[in-house]
Formats: structure tokens, sequence, C-alpha cells
């Protein structure tokens, strides 16, 4: 079922209008993503009170949408169908950090190294849905895959000696020549994602 948000009249509840979860992104492959699982698999015994990502719903995020009425489906795929080709986008996988910082940890990633055309990307996806109502993101647009959210600061030395021991932080690269536009379901058991549509970076129609 999808979510739904209440229309108000005054104090009264006249109408629900279906909601849909969305967001803008790039995949990454299946050899980055068993780099990724084989490298969690040694810090896990570390951080048994983290909330780990399951590897499947591993992705680099353009632009978070959030919930979007189901008429504006449509449109949106039209707007990021015109975005204008670009060459492949080579990008490269390594490194680990904390958000907000290394001293109060609630989330932990993994680095993407790529050039400025990732960043035009973004840049791109941002201004193309600007037209619809969508608001321009504030933040500096920072590439990551996010691991695993912190929840207990106490597991901190835990954590560093496990990456210090973990050896070389390297998971891989890949040259990037398309973005796709993808649902969120949140479930009990973790986000659920569907593809809605697969954009080319040499050009391409909305599915």
């Amino acid at each position: 079922m999808k979510p739904a948000r209440p229309a108000l009249i005054g104090k009264q509840i006249l109408f629900y209008i279906p909601l849909m979860r969305l967001f803008v992104a790039l995949d990454i492959p299946e050899d980055v993503r068993s780099a990724l699982a084989a490298f969690l698999a040694t810090l896990r015994p570390a951080c048994r009170n983290a909330r780990w990502m399951r590897m499947e719903n591993l992705h680099v995020t353009l632009r978070f949408i959030g919930e979007t009425p189901d008429e504006q489906i449509e449109i949106i795929k039209k707007a990021l169908a015109a975005i204008p080709s670009r060459a492949t986008i080579p990008i490269t996988f390594r490194g680990l950090g904390f958000f907000p910082d290394e001293r109060r940890p609630q989330v932990l990633w993994a680095g993407i190294k790529a050039g400025v055309e990732l960043v035009a990307l973004a840049e791109a996806v941002d201004s193309a849905l600007g037209p619809l109502g969508i608001p321009r993101e504030e933040r500096t647009f920072t590439p990551h895959l996010t691991l695993a959210r912190l929840e207990s600061p106490r597991i901190l030395h835990s954590l560093h000696e496990a990456v210090k021991n973990a050896g070389r932080l390297a998971f891989g690269r890949t040259s990037a020549g398309e973005f796709h536009l993808y649902q969120s379901l949140l479930k009990p058991a973790g986000p659920e994602y569907t593809r809605l549509a697969t954009f080319s970076f040499l050009g391409s129609k909305p599915e």
C-alpha cells in the first residue's frame, strides 16, 4: 500500500492523496557490493549494536526527492530524461568516514572518488527538478555509500580498532553510464527499493 497524505479543509479530513517516496541514484556494480560485504563481515563482530545496510540497497544518491504525489511521477521522469547527454563517469570506491564526525559518529560510510562530472550530474538533477516545485538541495553534494547507522557511541573504540585491522580500504571502481529514479517503501525489515525509470547518459526516454 502506498503512503498517503490527508488533505485538510478546516479540521476535517476529506480525502487522501497517494504518495510515493522517491530518490535519484546511481547503481553500483556487483563486484563492489561483494568487496564491501566481505569488508563489513570483519566489522560486524565489533559493532553489534549498529544497524547495517543491506548490500542490495547500496547506491550513490544523487538527489532525495521525498514524498511525491502519484500524478507527478511522469512529470519527474520527463524532466530527468531531458538532462543533457554526458560521457560516462569514472568512480572509485575507497576509504571510510563518519557523519557528523569521528568523535560523534552516527553514520559509517564508504568514500567515493570521482571527478567534477559526478558533481555536475547531481547539480543537473537538482536543476531539472527545481521547476517542478521540488526545493533545491541546500547541502553540499557529498557522494558516499551509507554502510551502517551507529546507535551507541560506546562502540567507537572497537569500531576504530576493527577498521585499523581490516587492511586496505579499496572496494573497486566503475564507469557509470546511467542513473535511475527509485521508489523507497519503508518496511519493518528495512526499506525496499523499486526502480521506476532509467536514464542513459547518452540520452533516453522515460520508461
